[in-house]
């Protein structure tokens, strides 16, 4: 018997294809006695073990019939048709969401980079080594003493309680643990938001300037989006609708991604208009931590006797974005909901990072880390100042903000916005990652801008990428990409 073994994978496994293969073909007709376990292993120069095992594989799949001292027969099974070739072009949307998630990622506008010599990325965080090698220590431990069975969707109790500890102290929020849920972060925060609180065509009002993950999120899920300008004193109260809304998300600790503090009395109208009109805001405190001329501010929750703000917070910013690790206070009314949402979604987060984090709080490494990183960020920032100062050649301008953050947004007012894709696209050819402000606008701003985040680099790689920023300008200039400055 000639078969063809192709190579891939344990011995047994090809000879199982092989016979199968033959048996759809008609090689090896319906009715037809296989050889003997000796015979073929002798033919083929293979173990017996291994003809028996593909054997009965084979049994198992229905291929073959086998009886003691009768043999082993081909079963009557249909002709395989051959697959066309192989498309690597996507299927066509099979969803109402698959159309409308294909629609808000392609609406994003922004591609980001990896191996270049400087990035200015949002979104990664101070790399601190010590932090890598505390981290690995706890979850040795965790794994150690972690029981090995489904965890609470909600999250550990033991994460929820120290959670709700550290949020009472650093950001004024006086929860329970029973009122936190654990998630993967921020995204899938809004994620459970847009499940629990929204029906396709409901109203939700974001921010203008926006974090365009969350118009990704609302839009894929069918939201009829609005949008309601901000200023210095961020989210502009007076503009909301006057016919009743589902959700608002305001980001009141660092408004993305101007950088700006809403005010107490835009709080007070935000919630006033929340308990009148009977919507739910979806507090975005995604790196409330950082803060350099003050403290940490209290959070929009902790002034809300209503109960309609639902807050989320996230570990990404201070430790590591793999980690996926963030919480959520959610509303007495709605805590069940958002945590049979959670057991839908995932079943609920991974025990051992969970436990791995409790611990991680609870003994103070993770303030203490948290006070370090602030520092860095801080010296960071300084470093980006100085270079764009002294590098930028007169080209940015920074409004507003500067008090807290990861990143920095550097207007540019003698360039369009097509200037400003050509000096991106020239600096990218120089190793050098940088970010357009207009993707966060559904309309875009009057002039560009730059987001430029600094946590990722040290003070030294600051001043070298503003250097090389410094080139691009002038080689772009050159070039007559952008205008002589």
């Amino acid at each position: 018997m000639h078969l063809h073994l192709d190579g891939q994978g344990p011995l047994y496994r090809q000879l199982t294809r092989a016979l199968k293969a033959a048996i759809h073909d008609g090689a090896i007709p319906a009715g037809h006695r296989l050889p003997s376990t000796r015979d073929l292993a002798a033919q083929l120069g293979l173990g017996r073990n291994t003809i028996k095992a593909a054997f009965e594989q084979l049994v198992a799949e229905g291929y073959v019939s086998s009886a003691v001292g009768a043999g082993t027969f081909a079963l009557p099974i249909g002709r395989l048709r051959r697959p066309a070739a192989r498309s690597e072009a996507p299927a066509a949307p099979q969803s109402a969401y698959a159309r409308r998630a294909r629609r808000a990622m392609a609406d994003a506008g922004i591609q980001f980079h990896k191996a270049l010599r400087f990035n200015f990325q949002y979104g990664n965080p101070v790399h601190e080594p010590a932090a890598v090698d505390a981290w690995r220590r706890e979850l040795a431990h965790a794994a150690s003493i972690t029981v090995p069975s489904y965890p609470p969707a909600g999250g550990l109790p033991a994460l929820r309680r120290v959670v709700a500890d550290y949020l009472l102290r650093r950001r004024g929020i006086d929860c329970g643990a029973a009122d936190v849920v654990i998630v993967s972060g921020v995204q899938q925060a809004m994620a459970l938001a847009a499940r629990v609180l929204l029906d396709e065509q409901d109203r939700v009002v974001l921010e203008e300037p926006h974090y365009f993950g969350a118009r990704q999120v609302f839009a894929a899920h069918g939201a009829t989006l609005l949008t309601v300008p901000t200023d210095a004193e961020g989210m502009v109260a007076a503009a909301l609708p006057a016919d009743p809304v589902k959700l608002v998300v305001a980001t009141p600790g660092n408004q993305f991604p101007s950088g700006r503090l809403m005010s107490t009395g835009r709080r007070q109208e935000l919630l006033a208009y929340a308990a009148r009109t009977g919507c739910w805001i979806l507090e975005d405190d995604y790196d409330g931590e950082f803060r350099f001329d003050s403290r940490p501010v209290p959070a929009l929750l902790s002034l809300d006797p209503a109960r309609r703000v639902i807050y989320a917070g996230t570990f990404s910013k201070v430790l590591f974005p793999s980690l996926r690790l963030g919480y959520m206070v959610v509303p007495a009314p709605l805590k069940l909901d958002f945590i049979n949402a959670k057991y839908l979604m995932d079943m609920g987060n991974p025990a051992v990072e969970q436990a791995a984090m409790a611990r991680y709080i609870e003994s103070g490494r993770f303030e203490q880390h948290l006070t370090r990183v602030v520092r860095m960020a801080r010296q960071r920032r300084s470093a980006l100042l100085e270079g764009l100062e002294r590098h930028g050649r007169g080209l940015f301008e920074l409004r507003g903000g500067g008090g807290a953050g990861t990143y920095l947004v550097a207007w540019m007012p003698a360039l369009d916005h097509a200037e400003c894709a050509a000096l991106i696209g020239y600096a990218l050819g120089r190793g050098l990652g940088l970010y357009p402000i207009a993707p966060h606008y559904r309309v875009a701003p009057s002039c560009p801008g730059l987001m430029m985040a600094y946590t990722a680099m040290s003070p030294a790689e600051i001043g070298a990428a503003t250097r090389l920023l410094g080139d691009c300008i002038d080689g772009a200039a050159a070039r007559g990409l952008i205008p002589r400055l």
